[in-house]
């Protein structure tokens, strides 16, 4: 079978549940869409305002304070909010990275420390952890156990290194700037190639469901692994997943039976979360993102931009501002597609009043340093 770009664009749709919203808990909601990146911590709530039908961000509260959805650093090395029965094969598969770019950065090594001095430390840390701590208390065991100051590079690392979940601190997102920490309740085995091996055959058959057809550089991509890593586990799939022909005679893999709706089938105007996944989960970016637009949404420093979508695809950018939400097009909308973006926009706006209204607000100097805008229009917010 050949798919087409088009096609592929809507199959990420169907299955990031942006074609329609579904009538889904959180819980499911998350395990469908694999992960949402939350170094932001209001991004994974619009995320799923953005495909769940009738959200209640207390649900995802209540989700988040049962360690039923967690928060930790994973795939392409930032934090990111997973279903906790998801968490230990994400982690497990994600080893050798973690290990490698987290105990083997040069800085860790410049503050004094070496991966033997991590894994010393591992064990009375996690121990430590049983219960949530806050960073301070965290660092200050770590000085205790090293007889001396330990420099923010060094905790940082470790931290991110460590199989330790972000405790929730509290409104309006569940974590906020006071980062608290506790040990992972399904701990991952570390250091075991076997577990590795498994646990990123698991992540990437999780990844096919739900961001399939994808290529191997696709899913190199999303988890930031070596390549041959992935082939290695793709031949222990064998068997158990599709193929299929991209464009340009790219060969794709799939998981059987997974969505595939037709490439004419309609996609809603959505505004999406800063750093959504759909924008970050493949190589090849323009199966959501135009070209033209890539180096606008995606800033150099790695800031990736609140978007608005359009027939599937970028069209422009959206922020919060007093008393509404502004959305800019970077190029000319027509007016019912602008018509269907107010509803959008007006339901996000209420949304977030009740949470915190100005939620990107440290983000926008990126328009005061300018973006290829053509139309921008402010929509307020819909009153109950």
């Amino acid at each position: 079978m050949v798919i087409t770009t088009r096609a592929l664009n809507r199959a990420t749709l169907a299955r990031q549940l942006l074609l329609e919203r579904a009538p889904v808990d959180v819980e499911e909601a998350l395990r469908r869409v694999v992960a949402l990146q939350a170094q932001q911590p209001g991004s994974p709530y619009v995320a799923l305002w953005n495909r769940v039908a009738g959200f209640d961000p207390g649900r995802l509260d209540g989700a988040v304070d049962g360690f039923r959805a967690v928060r930790s650093t994973l795939m392409r090395l930032t934090l990111h909010l997973v279903h906790a029965e998801d968490y230990r094969a994400f982690r497990e598969g994600m080893e050798p990275t973690l290990r490698g770019s987290r105990l083997g950065d040069h800085r860790f090594r410049a503050a004094g420390f070496t991966p033997a001095d991590a894994d010393a430390l591992l064990p009375g840390l996690l121990a430590y952890a049983e219960r949530p701590r806050s960073g301070a208390e965290m660092r200050a065991l770590i000085e205790e156990s090293r007889g001396g100051p330990v420099e923010p590079v060094a905790w940082r690392m470790i931290r991110q290194y460590a199989p330790l979940w972000h405790a929730p601190t509290g409104p309006p997102w569940s974590y906020g700037t006071a980062q608290s920490f506790v040990t992972a309740d399904s701990r991952p085995r570390l250091g075991d190639p076997d577990a590795s091996a498994a646990g990123l055959a698991a992540l990437v058959l999780r990844y096919l469901e739900g961001f399939g057809p994808a290529s191997v550089a696709d899913m190199a991509q999303f988890s930031m692994t070596q390549q041959k890593r992935i082939r290695e586990v793709l031949g222990t799939l064998d068997g158990r997943l599709d193929r299929c022909e991209g464009p340009g005679g790219t060969v794709l893999y799939d998981v059987p039976g997974a969505a595939l709706p037709d490439e004419d089938v309609p996609a809603p105007p959505r505004l999406m979360a800063m750093w959504d996944s759909v924008l970050l989960a493949y190589a090849d970016r323009g199966r959501v993102i135009p070209p033209e637009y890539r180096k606008s949404v995606i800033r150099v420093n790695g800031d990736v931009l609140p978007t608005l979508l359009v027939d599937g695809y970028v069209a422009g950018v959206w922020r919060p501002v007093d008393g509404g939400v502004e959305v800019s097009a970077f190029h000319r909308l027509p007016a019912r597609v602008w018509e269907e973006s107010a509803v959008e926009a007006e339901a996000l706006g209420a949304f977030l009043a009740d949470r915190d209204p100005l939620v990107y607000r440290r983000y926008d100097h990126w328009w005061v340093k300018g973006l290829p805008v053509v139309e921008t229009k402010v929509f307020p917010a819909r009153r109950a």
